[in-house]
């Protein structure tokens, strides 16, 4: 009775401690990744990452000028739909240029979008002739060249801004070549001795310091000319 007894305490012994060691091992508790100082800073840091307004103006610039040179190109092919679409489209980004970075161009940026907004019913008569839309593009093409120069050469320093600079002479330079005329001559030869200078600025060092004041002075001379011209 005794071994019987002592064999069935030592059984009894074993199957506690086999418990006792596999139960740890049977309970699996979910690791949460800890995530709210990380995420919180992965959100601020990548997700939320907002552009200049210079850079978020060039982009709203860039596309007025693709989308109202679309609406140019689909009303020369009688596409009514495209054109009333694209114009659509074109007067909505200037209408943003001129919000995100207001400038004394705004209300001549505003008053271009206004006039295109006034052809729109023109085109599914019929009415709206090529002529007439491509010199109402050139003349917003103008006022946001300006608007996109004005706001850089508030903001502070052009050293650095060449490209920019560039892209906003570029505009006016192409708006003057459709609109033609011997004033279109003056502003192009304007835009050139500027363009001179502005290649400057992209090259550091006293080069650029060196340059900086005479660009200013010849993109204000360009915002001048376009001030007249609208």
């Amino acid at each position: 009775m005794k071994t019987i007894r002592l064999r069935v305490g030592l059984t009894l012994l074993s199957v506690g401690l086999t418990a006792a060691t596999i139960a740890p091992a049977q309970i699996t508790v979910p690791t949460a990744p800890v995530t709210s100082p990380t995420v919180g800073g992965a959100i601020k840091d990548s997700a939320v990452t907002p552009g200049s307004s210079a850079t978020m103006v060039q982009e709203n610039a860039n596309a007025a000028t693709a989308h109202l040179d679309n609406a140019v190109a689909a009303l020369g092919k009688g596409d009514k739909a495209t054109t009333t679409q694209e114009l659509q489209t074109g007067i909505s980004a200037l209408e943003a240029e001129a919000q995100q970075q207001p400038t004394s161009f705004k209300d001549k940026l505003m008053a271009q979008a206004g006039k295109l907004k006034a052809l729109l019913p023109l085109i599914p008569t019929g009415a709206l002739g090529s002529g007439v839309l491509v010199k109402a593009v050139s003349l917003a093409k103008l006022a946001s060249g300006g608007n996109q120069l004005e706001g850089i050469l508030t903001a502070g320093s052009l050293i650095g801004k060449g490209s920019q600079l560039t892209g906003g002479l570029s505009n006016i330079g192409g708006a003057l070549s459709v609109l033609g005329g011997s004033s279109a001559t003056t502003g192009q030869s304007l835009i050139s001795t500027a363009m001179a200078t502005i290649g400057k600025l992209n090259q550091g060092g006293l080069i650029a310091k060196a340059a900086e004041p005479a660009a200013k002075s010849q993109i204000g001379s360009v915002l001048n000319f376009v001030k007249g011209a609208l």
